[in-house]
């Protein structure tokens, strides 16, 4: 059996947290660390063995240089510039910087895996991570909007008294500002959530409270970190087994709802290759008007990548 093997670059809340998740679900074979930073990532690897040890499979985790990628099949990009708290374009012009400085170097010494960018800004580092690597499009994939469409369910899910995985709602465009809720496909078992509870619920406030939902985290706390490691490890468990779920992914765009050349969250298909399909959706004209913004929206910043 081919061993399964997870790299994570950046190892702070989020890449440690999605580390600790990884074994927890007993995701992969091994996870490998990679941070500027060898003594807190030395403390995490040997933590997380700690954990690993009460798994009844062999979990290795040790630490390499991004560059020593070659028998890597998911790298997780989760680097931060320090600046999150900053404007997104202070944000993108950091970390546009790091992710420059890696990519490049691990497509020359072998990396033949999937990409998968959790780092912020999003859309735009995928598209950037795409750009780098010259890899086909779906070998990059972006977390994008499946964590913000996990909150709007979760939302929707206390308001309506229904587990939220009974509930077939979900958030598109850019991980960020511009993304909107696809009202006009959402349903529970089949019955469109404006016939089933248009009387009781706020659509548009539910749909505020999911894009905000981070912020709100943030302000009390200061960092995110269980939510995007739970996302980051559920596409490794359906990369891994083929499950062709579809989630609301970042996407590199060729074509599909009328846009080329941009990464936004659109639902997607994942098996063991990364993407098989982008599903397009037939949008209202409202929510047409609303991706067409959110795609401007993101070309401006990939318009900034140096």
């Amino acid at each position: 059996m081919k061993l399964r093997k997870v790299m994570i670059i950046g190892v702070g809340n989020v890449g440690s947290t999605t580390a600790y998740t990884l074994i927890n679900r007993g995701i992969c074979e091994e996870i490998v660390l990679v941070d500027i930073n060898k003594e807190r990532t030395y403390g995490h690897a040997q933590d997380l063995l700690d954990a690993a040890a009460y798994r009844q499979n062999m979990i290795k985790v040790s630490l390499r240089e991004s560059t020593d990628c070659a028998d890597i099949d998911i790298a997780i990009i989760t680097v931060t510039s320090g600046l999150a708290q900053k404007s997104r374009a202070e944000e993108l012009a950091g970390t546009s910087k790091i992710v420059a400085t890696i990519v490049p170097d691990m497509m020359k010494n072998g990396f033949k895996g999937i990409f998968l960018v959790a780092t912020n800004p999003c859309d735009a580092i995928t598209y950037q991570v795409w750009q780098l690597s010259g890899v086909p499009r779906h070998r990059v994939i972006g977390t994008g909007v499946w964590l913000d469409t996990v909150r709007l369910r979760r939302l929707l899910g206390e308001q309506m008294d229904i587990g939220p995985q009974s509930i077939d709602a979900f958030i598109v465009g850019e991980h960020g500002d511009s993304q909107f809720p696809v009202w006009s496909h959402s349903s529970v078992y089949g019955i469109n959530l404006n016939h089933v509870e248009k009387n009781r619920i706020d659509f548009n406030d539910i749909g505020s409270k999911a894009k905000n939902k981070g912020f709100e985290i943030a302000k009390f706390k200061h960092c995110t970190e269980y939510g995007i490691a739970s996302t980051i490890t559920e596409i490794c468990q359906h990369i891994f087994t083929n499950s062709h779920r579809a989630l609301a992914l970042s996407c590199i765009l060729n074509g599909e709802y009328g846009y080329k050349d941009v990464a936004i969250g659109v639902p997607a298909i994942l098996d063991q290759h990364g993407i098989k399909k982008i599903i397009e959706l037939d949008f209202s004209d409202n929510e047409k008007q609303l991706f067409k913004n959110s795609v401007e929206i993101i070309k401006g910043y990939i318009a900034h990548i140096k």
